[in-house]
């Protein structure tokens, strides 16, 4: 089985699962589990930022950092095809009473100067906006990065407009390594960010919220009250912990993996090999006869597995429990598959 539907199915390493049978733990409600501590630490550092709160999920990291900036009945601006709105069953209205809007659809092609023309000030007629969240890398823009220059641009954008600006950077560590951009650098564009330590890194369970020191001493209330305070959970971050360490650079031969698999499907006119950034391979199919949900389990039953993302969209992902030989069997299923399309 050749398993693509995310860069979430990896099972942690035999060396992470020493890690995490070593790591030593306290209570982390009480917060005094010294391996979440080191853990929360070291990752505020990489990003320079005060402070950073381990929580169970990408989706409730993010909802915590928009719960912190954006107050009840007030407005978030995001793209429409953003993960904060598409994929996280409405939890920013459900749970933070946060009134979104949203610009069309461009993935990672970021235009700032059509962001700030959405911004409502405060005092006007209608519901102020009190934030902008952007993802890196973006998932239904394939993988994209958002380039450096554009995430400058909208950082001034909204200094300018007194609204905050968070990332949802579940994947930023492939950024960091497809665009050679620090970290510390991306984090001082942003208030809060969510990363991920289960997309791709490896690690079975967690994301992080990063920000000032009085915003994460909110963040502790809000994630106890979504139900997020665990106690020995030095076990998991340590998992984090070891994949910060070993599992960030390695993340270049995934993406390697992504284009020779787009290549290998380019000339099916499904992809572009030379769009693919990062681990995230979307395929296309308007110019074939199948759906996505055909493609997907004709794939299955020759023990492929990628998922459908739109009606004639299907996505690959890229991740350390696939190497060559299961990138190689991939494409030759997905290639006989197109072939009879």
């Amino acid at each position: 089985m050749v398993d693509l539907r995310s860069d979430t199915v990896t099972r942690p390493t035999a060396a992470m699962r020493e890690a995490m049978a070593a790591a030593e733990v306290g209570d982390d409600v009480f917060g005094d589990d010294p391996t979440v501590n080191a853990l929360e630490a070291h990752v505020a550092a990489l990003f320079g930022h005060e402070a950073a709160l381990f929580a169970p999920s990408g989706t409730m990291a993010n909802q915590i950092a928009l719960q912190l900036l954006v107050p009840p009945g007030e407005e978030l601006l995001a793209g429409a095809d953003a993960h904060v709105v598409t994929y996280e069953v409405g939890a920013a209205a459900a749970l933070g009473g946060i009134s979104t809007r949203t610009w069309p659809s461009v993935g990672a092609a970021l235009d700032a100067e059509a962001i700030a023309a959405m911004i409502r000030p405060a005092g006007y007629p209608s519901l102020p906006t009190r934030a902008v969240a952007v993802e890196q890398t973006h998932n239904l823009g394939g993988g994209g990065v958002v380039p450096l220059a554009a995430l400058h641009r909208l950082r001034e954008v909204t200094l300018s407009a007194g609204v905050a600006l968070h990332c949802d950077g579940a994947r930023i560590w492939h950024a960091h390594v497809a665009a050679g951009v620090p970290l510390f650098t991306y984090g001082q564009l942003f208030d809060t960010l969510s990363v991920c330590l289960s997309k791709g890194l490896g690690a079975p369970v967690g994301s992080l919220v990063v920000g000032s020191a009085e915003r994460i001493a909110r963040a502790r209330a809000i994630r106890k009250r979504m139900g997020g305070g665990m106690r020995q959970a030095g076990i998991l971050a340590a998992a984090g912990l070891h994949a910060l360490e070993h599992h960030v650079q390695r993340l270049a031969d995934d993406h390697a993996r992504a284009r020779r698999l787009a290549a290998a499907l380019e000339p099916f006119g499904v992809v572009e090999a030379a769009a693919v950034r990062t681990n995230v391979v979307l395929l296309d199919l308007a110019k074939t006869s199948l759906d996505a949900p055909t493609l997907v389990k004709r794939a299955a039953e020759r023990d492929v597995l990628i998922v459908p993302m739109l009606p004639r969209t299907a996505r690959v992902i890229t991740h350390l429990d696939v190497d060559d030989d299961g990138i190689d069997r991939a494409a030759e299923v997905l290639s006989d598959l197109l072939r009879a399309a």
